[in-house]
């Protein structure tokens, strides 16, 4: 805290007298006291930090800036408050504006094409470090933080302090995008359910092992056929054994590319998304930066038996287990769906969604009990036949700070302002408490956080962990995430309608990504638009070849070995003992 002390001092020497600084300093201990506690930082090192903001947006006092960021409780409390707060403390007006996470992206897209100020910054997933890394058209921050941005970057910014900037950060080994908001998919159960004698007692006289945390989908299979055919009622109310999404929308790609794959054993061993073989499926040789395919034929596997049996499992269950309508829920619709209380558990389960399940009963939400303690819990999600030790186990997303090189400097400068506020450890402790998206070891290890953590449900255990480095977002084998993206919900959405089968879908998929990215290694060998780092497609050969070369797995003869479960007790146990 030395450095914030002595810059505090220096601040106070040069605003000394002036009237309108003071009126700041009064705006930020205002907000200091009445709302950013619990901290980190003590409250002297927190003015000590919003005084050097005060002094830093000084020449951009009356500016207006524009950012935009996706609907999660984390974004809608910056949107509401922090933009509120930065405003009073800095006299920089926010319009943080909130869309779905595809209108987030294809605003990216556009300004990224058409070079036009939409934003002048995004909280935009790390998804994109490999398009960022290869484009080039979003601001370095490692050279921005040195260099131009040097007299706006926060002395206290600590980027040691965070937990996910290995994945903002590019082949190259700097940094592109700031985390601001950072969530796992985990295994979701209710464990009140799971407790009861009577039910341990049925699932174990038909399946012969202990109803538990499923560790592998045939055990996963077996807990959501019992709860949604055996027991069917509980306390008078209907009951189901899996939630889960299928709307034809943007959202339903990324509900695969998010590790569904992975997690079924598609990609490769190797941290963190697979080397060769991501979760996309996508190949990309070792110390390489150009991906060189996608189908089985030249060395990838997103149509592989892997992939193939990971659609077919997720179109299976939804069918079979989930709640009616399920089927044309999108992302927002089905996770907040389990507060009714209907469902025994889900395998792909956001813990950006906690906020939600930890609400009160008086407000409708029917899996905590009447003292606020949750009926459930999240666990490690569970992993395919396919899978194998040290694959990617999960998704983390990671909203993250994005700085497009077509907004204007000095704009680019407030926002960056901004950006840092939104993510200093003055703010971020209490930040974290609305929305439980955590970024920062410091906010982790709070104690105010020691505290709450019986009422989270196993959230603030799993962050503590070393298992947490296991779950990561899309990497860089995946040369332009917009492009690619865009491919996947219309395939999937048709295994759900049944137009195609789970194998004709991802042939399909597999073969329009590779001529996506055969479109982009022409563009980058012409024009060097990829920095030399897009596509080089591998020639096609039969699938045999691969199969016994390093490309997808081959087609397992049993894809349901028995079912495997852990006691939940047992895991939080070795949790903290590691």
């Amino acid at each position: 805290m030395r450095k914030y002390l002595l810059s505090a001092a220096a601040v106070i020497a040069v605003v000394a007298g002036s009237t309108a600084a003071m009126a700041d300093e009064a705006s930020a201990q205002k907000w200091v006291n009445q709302e950013f506690q619990p901290s980190s930082l003590s409250k002297d090192d927190q003015m000590a930090e919003m005084k050097w903001f005060i002094e830093a947006a000084k020449p951009f006092v009356g500016m207006e800036i524009n950012v935009l960021s996706e609907g999660i409780p984390t974004h809608s409390y910056e949107s509401e408050v922090l933009a509120k707060a930065f405003f009073e403390i800095t006299g920089i007006k926010v319009n943080h504006q909130i869309l779905g996470e595809g209108e987030v992206v294809q605003a990216v897209q556009t300004q990224m094409q058409t070079g036009r100020n939409l934003y002048d910054a995004y909280v935009n997933d790390s998804d994109l470090i490999g398009t960022h890394s290869r484009l080039q058209l979003a601001y370095n921050l490692t050279d921005w933080m040195a260099g131009v941005a040097a007299d706006v970057t926060n002395p206290g910014l600590d980027l040691g302090d965070f937990i996910g900037t290995q994945f903002t950060t590019g082949p190259d080994g700097d940094l592109y995008q700031l985390p601001d908001q950072q969530f796992a998919n985990l295994y979701w159960f209710r464990k009140d359910w799971f407790d009861r004698a009577d039910l341990k007692a049925a699932f174990k006289a038909k399946y012969g092992y202990d109803l538990g945390v499923p560790v592998n989908w045939s055990a996963y299979e077996d807990i959501a056929d019992f709860f949604s055919k055996d027991v069917k009622e509980i306390d008078g109310t209907t009951i189901y054994g899996h939630m889960d999404y299928g709307k034809r929308a943007p959202d339903l790609g990324w509900r695969m590319t998010d590790a569904w794959l992975s997690m079924a054993g598609t990609g490769s061993k190797g941290e963190p998304n697979g080397i060769p073989i991501d979760e996309w499926g996508i190949r990309m040789e070792a110390g390489s930066c150009n991906p060189a395919g996608a189908s089985v034929s030249r060395g990838g596997a997103a149509n592989g038996p892997a992939a193939v049996y990971a659609i077919r499992k997720w179109d299976e269950w939804l069918r079979a287990y989930a709640p009616p309508g399920a089927a044309s829920f999108d992302f927002y619709q089905s996770l907040p769906a389990l507060s009714q209380g209907n469902v025994a558990q889900q395998i792909f389960w956001y813990t950006a969604f906690t906020a939600d399940m930890v609400k009160p009963k008086s407000e409708g939400n029917n899996t905590v009990d009447d003292n606020g303690m949750p009926l459930w819990r999240m666990a490690p999600s569970p992993h395919g036949p396919y899978w194998q030790e040290g694959q990617k186990v999960g998704y983390q997303d990671v909203g993250s700070w994005t700085i497009l090189k077509s907004t204007p400097v000095d704009r680019a400068k407030a926002a960056w302002l901004y950006a840092q506020f939104a993510v200093s450890k003055t703010v971020d402790v209490k930040k974290s408490h609305v929305g439980l998206t955590f970024i920062r070891n410091s906010t982790i290890n709070h104690a105010s956080f020691t505290e709450r953590a019986p009422k989270l449900g196993g959230l603030i255990e799993f962050y503590r962990s070393p298992d947490r480095v296991a779950w990561s977002p899309t990497g860089i084998n995946v040369p332009d995430y917009p492009k690619l993206a865009q491919i996947w919900w219309q395939q999937i959405g048709d295994v759900n309608s049944g137009a195609f089968t789970p194998q004709e879908a991802m042939d399909r998929l597999a073969g329009e990504m590779d001529v996506t990215m055969a479109r982009m290694q022409a563009v980058d060998e012409a024009a060097n638009v990829y920095g030399g780092c897009g596509p080089r497609l591998n020639p096609e050969k039969d699938a045999a070849y691969w199969y016994a070369n390093g490309g997808a797995k081959p087609p397992l003869d049993n894809e349901k070995p028995q079912g495997v479960t852990v006691n939940y007790d047992d895991l939080v146990a070795r949790w903290a003992a590691q």
